[in-house]
């Protein structure tokens, strides 16, 4: 039903496949026009759309070290170190 079409990036003038998977794919979800960029000019647009992101700081509720979290924290609810937080996530 779907066949693999070439077309062409609007951002950088290359080339790509808009392959048949993605066609079905952009079908599914109800999407009617095809994509104007290419992969890698789609990823980087929305990386740039997400800006930097704010960390906050905070005291690990297990070992006490002072950590960076991407959230602001709460009070009375303990924040964990990536370390603790990784541990805690496996046992």
């Amino acid at each position: 039903m779907y066949q693999d079409e070439t077309l062409k990036c609007r951002e950088c003038g290359n080339e790509f496949v808009f392959t048949a998977g993605e066609q079905e794919f952009y079908a599914s979800k109800g999407f009617e026009n095809k994509p104007t960029r290419c992969k890698e000019c789609r990823a980087a647009r929305k990386n740039a759309q997400k800006g930097e992101r704010e960390m906050f700081p905070a005291v690990c509720a297990v070992c006490g070290k002072e950590c960076q979290v991407p959230f602001k924290p709460t009070e009375g609810k303990p924040v964990y170190c990536s370390e603790c937080f990784a541990a805690k996530k496996e046992g």
